[in-house]
């Protein structure tokens, strides 16, 4: 059997940079946080780390907006800094995806300024400029994402109006130049060449656009950008980039954020194999805390995929969303089931930096909202230590602390075995040991109303069943022939011991059938 490649059996750990741990006083977490906490990282048992962007940036979409994408923006260090991190994360196994914005860039990068300086500037088309509708006012009826409004922005110096999908200081690219895709291959070569692992692409299905890029249907104006979306132009800029990532060395990768809430479209950003390695799939990330919801979910993933080949992304929580625990109630139970469930599942795993902390969102007053997008909640910094200022340097950090920093923080949970930081070393360590778990098959199980059962199982005969209860009642599973060792409960209640069919509230189970009690 050969191995398979490392992006499908790792579980990957996002890390907001901002939001990690500033080592330097000024309020927000840099890298030099991130290499210092590599060791809890490597304790835990992640495979890679995705860094959301560091690169040079006005920060008016907090780095999504990128004037620079071959530098680190000072506010997070150095090229050196970047370099060390690289070295010191790979010593520990960890590998290392970087984001990219292959979309737009900032309106203060060199290119977009080159650009805006006149019609006849050799970099003019690099960007998407289009003379005014024959009556006046946008050329067609797109509509930005945060802002709502027009995804057109009128240049008094020049009479034309230029494409923003999101914010007007984020104009779009046009990868229909064959300059500007060379350019964009020359970024990936030279983060390639430093060593980074792969890249998560911002919103990659927009890139490619129809070229007379006509008004959306009516259908569509309620939601940005959803008209822009789903152009064969995509696939064929994909099949390029993932011809230069097959020729480096190791496996290299790219993760697509495929924002398209239906996973029939998204299975095609696969392609045949030669476009993304991995694209993420949105409806379950939206799917609330329901067993019949989530099965559903499962079986529409499985439908979608598996005929193609294609490997799934499974993502309770990001820098976009409310955290899973906010969303799911607030209770801690679930926070704990909702670890099995992520962790359980057939594909590649991506766990947002504070999930193992069972963190929350934060409450952020009137007076500190900074985010265009309202995701303020979900970027609160990482407590590290019990007591203020919980590890970072000193300054305030730049957003409020999430719920209970004094107990929720790494020290006191790693100091108590029983906590949900616990559960989550636990079950990644029940993944590397377990091949049905990194990569095995899933089939559903039937279980009761409110419960969800699956089984994994791999050609070399391991096997494993996970059964997570939704519901707020303790339920037996059918008599099945299920049996074996129960190694890690949500509630840690039972581990090590013979599986009894019974399932308390919101717990959930990882089973060994093959194990028996010794």
């Amino acid at each position: 059997m050969s191995e398979p490649p490392w992006w499908k059996t790792s579980v990957v750990y996002q890390i907001y940079p901002r939001s990690f741990c500033d080592t330097n006083g000024d309020g927000v977490g840099d890298l030099a946080g991130i290499r210092r906490h590599l060791d809890h990282l490597e304790w835990l048992g992640v495979d890679a780390i995705w860094l959301s962007p560091f690169y040079r940036s006005p920060m008016a979409d907090f780095g999504y907006d990128i004037s620079d994408y071959c530098d680190v923006d000072p506010l997070f260090g150095t090229l050196a800094d970047f370099d060390a991190l690289v070295e010191d994360a790979h010593d520990r196994g960890i590998r290392i995806i970087v984001d990219w914005v292959p979309n737009h860039t900032s309106d203060q990068h060199p290119w977009f300024v080159e650009s805006r300086s006149g019609r006849d500037n050799p970099r003019r088309d690099w960007y998407l400029w289009r003379d005014p509708a024959p009556g006046g006012g946008p050329p067609n009826n797109w509509v930005a994402a945060f802002t709502g409004g027009p995804a057109w922005t009128y240049d008094d110096a020049t009479g034309q109006y230029y494409l923003h999908s999101f914010l007007p200081a984020q104009p779009d690219l046009n990868w229909a130049n064959p300059e500007v895709v060379e350019a964009m291959h020359d970024v990936l070569r030279f983060w390639l060449d430093r060593g980074v692992d792969g890249f998560r692409v911002d919103v990659v299905h927009l890139i490619g656009k129809a070229p007379d890029l006509p008004d959306d249907p009516e259908e569509y104006l309620p939601i940005p950008h959803s008209g822009l979306n789903h152009r064969p132009e995509t696939h064929e800029l994909l099949r390029g980039l993932r011809r230069l990532l097959d020729s480096y060395p190791g496996d290299r990768m790219m993760v697509g954020e495929v924002y398209l809430l239906d996973t029939t479209m998204v299975a095609t950003y696969y392609g045949s194999g030669d476009e993304l390695h991995l694209a993420f799939n949105f409806p379950p990330l939206y799917t609330p805390w329901d067993a019949e919801r989530w099965r559903s979910q499962i079986e529409i993933v499985s439908r979608e995929l598996d005929p193609i080949g294609a490997w799934p992304t499974w993502v309770l929580s990001n820098h976009d969303n409310k955290r899973h625990r906010t969303r799911y109630g607030g209770s801690e139970a679930r926070a704990r089931a909702a670890a099995v469930l992520l962790l359980g599942l057939r594909g590649t795993p991506f766990l947002y930096a504070g999930e193992e902390l069972g963190l929350e969102d934060a409450v952020v007053p009137d007076d500190r909202v900074v985010d265009p997008g309202g995701r303020d909640g979900c970027r609160a910094p990482i407590p590290w230590e019990p007591a203020p200022p919980h590890g970072w340097a000193g300054a305030d950090p730049w957003l409020p602390w999430p719920p209970e920093p004094g107990t929720r923080n790494v020290v006191s949970e790693r100091e108590d075995p029983a906590s949900i930081l616990h559960l989550y070393r636990r079950l990644l360590a029940a993944r590397r040991r377990s091949p049905s778990l990194r990569e095995g098959d899933l089939s559903l199980i039937d279980a009761p109303p409110g419960v969800l059962a699956w089984r994994r199982a791999h050609q070399s005969g391991d096997e494993r069943v996970l059964i997570v209860n939704f519901s707020a009642e303790r339920v037996t599973m059918p008599p099945s022939g299920l049996s074996g060792l129960v190694e890690v409960a949500s509630d840690g209640s039972g581990e090590g011991a013979l599986f009894t069919g019974e399932v308390g509230p919101d717990q959930a189970l990882l089973i060994d059938p093959g194990a028996t009690a010794s």
